[in-house]
């Protein structure tokens, strides 16, 4: 593998405050168990999960009508490890349930806004009784324990109640990226064997409404399970996308079936290891993967994060900018309330009708944790600074990232200007089989642009050559040696192409997918999926190398860099381009851009091309989709495209120039 020249730059940007390491949970913590040091904390943490996880169930106070007998069980492998052996636990006991004797029912659990300016606010006791009538609703249609139900809605309210709801009565999640078309849709009805959807009418996006029944609509024909469909009114009367199909005896009003019932309600019993949620990942080929997951799995391990690596607290506020179909709407649902802390959910665009509009909502709303994509910071840095200074953003504590990589530029912005140079970035990788991360930034290490810090406590990673070895200072894979409460139960009905995925490679260990790296300093960098590695005449690099060095220079916005077959070096490098706002394309500037990648990497890994396109192909939450660019340049198949957010982009590949 390749050498890297760790392009994010060098010098240590933050530095940990001690001030606020004392006040922390994760010092609480360490303090309860007489852990003198956070590297003695990581060591323990992995060298003895079965204390750890334990600790972590008690620290979140976790209860259980019936205690587990044993935390894990690894008698089947660590591939297939079954957790709180024995327990009796639905998770919304802990999410709602016991908050409503204790002062937190009157605290903020739940906050919404809208694109078009609406807002509402729910209290811990309102949401408890939001969530009660629905599960009601859903009872009062024949649905129950084990049956899954799907989610196909914008990031409304009705969503959080339905997906609480459905886990309240003891069925399985199925989220519904809102982006999809009918047929990823009807795939992952009919894999999971759906009883009932929830979805609206439509939603708008950028003033625009984009309908959503109508989509489902023709999913369904092909997905002959569901016998009920829970729509939410979202879409104003006079839109013409209100008006929507209806099938009676399977269509339902939410306003006519759901405020009527009962704010009460039981919550079913259910096994600690029973499924809560199947969520899907898209795979280059074939069916998506539905991960497993369960009430003491996910839901555990995405408040462990929260807890611990971003120091969420009762009464803090996070927005995570995200969509419900991806894992980081169960993950900010489950975590925040787990965690006494409140929501946000904002159903529209970031940067509409102004490109400050994050930043007001975060000023509006006081919130304390932001998290966003890179890809976001770089459309907005154009706009200037004075788009964040002009909002209050004086509660923020922290900014989180996920979706794609940092440039240094992009994370010099976003910590000078919106977090003052003072406060962490906290760098947070990981995926939906983890249920959160394997690494991140946290308030106990020092950073460095574009860095993680190391492993999220409980997560044993390391970054290993093609043999297995661990290697420092060169891209390697990442890998994970001990299980993890987190880790996916398998795939839905799938379970030899689990093991085919992440341990088929290196005997008991879980292999990730992504390139990784640590520095001299001890500071960890995510490269890109391996699965997008570029091969050149034997050097091995990943995108993020190419494509950090590219996203630096000031009339570039963002980039991507692929390989593409080579009659002699197996591959070479393809760049494509996307310039800022008034700059236009030239060959100086293709010429310099090659420039700089073959100073920087040597001249075996100079481009064949760089090509400046409009746009790029990516997902909702703005992963730049390296295999579709691949194939839109070659001509080729782009396989599953059912994530990719506007297939337009695949023709912005294709006229590139």
């Amino acid at each position: 593998m390749s050498t890297t020249t760790f392009p994010f730059g060098q010098e240590i940007a933050w530095q940990p405050n001690p001030d606020w390491i004392a006040q922390s949970n994760l010092q609480q913590f360490m303090d309860r168990h007489g852990i003198e040091s956070y590297d003695a904390l990581l060591a323990r943490s992995v060298e003895d999960i079965a204390w750890f996880w334990d600790a972590v169930m008690e620290d979140l106070d976790i209860r259980f009508t019936q205690p587990y007998s044993q935390i894990v069980d690894l008698s089947d492998g660590a591939q297939f490890p079954r957790w709180c052996v024995d327990g009796q636990m639905n998770i919304i006991h802990n999410c709602l349930d016991k908050w409503q004797t204790t002062a937190t029912a009157a605290e903020t659990a739940f906050i919404w806004e809208g694109e078009e300016g609406g807002n509402l606010t729910l209290t811990y006791a309102q949401l408890h009784h939001e969530v009660c009538r629905c599960a009601n609703a859903l009872r009062s249609l024949g649905i129950g324990k084990g049956d899954a139900v799907g989610l196909f809605m914008p990031m409304v309210p009705e969503l959080a109640v339905a997906f609480l709801a459905v886990i309240k009565i003891g069925g399985i999640i199925l989220p519904l990226f809102s982006g999809y078309g009918p047929s990823a849709i009807s795939n992952r009805l009919t894999d999971a064997g759906a009883k009932a959807v929830f979805t609206a009418d439509g939603f708008l996006r950028r003033g625009q409404p984009v309908p959503m029944k109508a989509t489902l609509d023709r999913a369904l024909a092909f997905a002959p399970s569901v016998q009920h469909v829970i729509v939410c009114k979202r879409l104003p009367a006079s839109s013409p996308a209100s008006q929507i199909s209806w099938k009676e005896e399977r269509d339902y009003w939410w306003h006519e079936l759901v405020p009527p019932q009962p704010t009460e309600a039981e919550t079913a019993p259910t096994a600690a290891e029973d499924p809560l949620m199947i969520i899907y990942t898209s795979g280059t080929t074939g069916q998506p993967k539905g991960a497993v997951h369960t009430h003491c799995g996910f839901p555990i391990k995405g408040a462990q994060d929260m807890r611990h690596a971003m120091d969420v607290k009762p009464g803090d506020r996070v927005y995570w900018m995200t969509d419900m179909g991806w894992m980081m709407g169960p993950w900010l649902v489950l975590g925040t309330l787990l965690n006494g802390a409140a929501m946000l959910f904002f159903d529209g665009a970031g940067d509409y009708p102004s490109v400050d509009r994050v930043w007001e909502l975060c000023a509006r709303h006081r919130i304390t944790l932001l998290g966003l994509s890179p890809m976001l910071v770089r459309t907005l840095m154009p706009h200037g600074t004075d788009l964040v200074t002009r909002h209050d953003l004086s509660q923020l504590r922290a900014v989180g990232a996920t979706g794609s990589p940092w440039g240094p530029s992009s994370w010099r912005w976003v910590f000078e200007n919106v977090l003052e140079s003072r406060k962490p970035i906290l760098n947070y990788t990981g995926g939906t089989e983890i249920s959160g991360g394997i690494l991140a930034g946290s308030f106990f290490e020092p950073l460095k642009p574009a860095s993680f810090g190391g492993p999220i406590p409980g997560m044993d990673a390391d970054v290993v050559d093609q043999s297995g070895n661990p290697v420092r200072g060169e891209v390697g894979d990442l890998i994970i040696r001990q299980p993890w409460i987190g880790m996916t139960r398998g795939f839905w009905q799938d379970n030899q192409r689990y093991l085919e995925t992440y341990w088929s490679r290196f005997e008991g260990v879980w292999l990730h997918g992504d390139f990784c790296a640590i520095d001299e300093d001890g500071m960890w960098y995510i490269l890109g999926r391996s699965d997008d590695t570029i091969n050149v005449a034997g050097k091995r690099l990943g995108p993020a190398e190419v494509e950090t060095l590219v996203n630096a220079h000031p009339d570039i916005t963002e980039s991507a860099a692929v390989a593409v077959p080579h009659p002699l070096k197996d591959n070479d490098v393809v760049v494509f381009a996307v310039l800022k706002p008034g700059i236009d394309a030239s060959e100086t500037l293709r010429t310099e851009l090659q420039e700089r990648i073959t100073t920087e990497l040597g001249r075996p890994l100079r481009p064949k091309e760089v090509r400046f396109s409009a746009a790029l192909p990516k997902t909702r939450n703005a992963k730049v989709m390296h295999r579709v660019i691949r194939a839109a340049y070659l001509g080729e198949d782009p396989g599953n495209i059912s994530a990719l957010e506007d297939p337009a982009t695949m023709q912005a590949i294709q006229n590139s120039a």
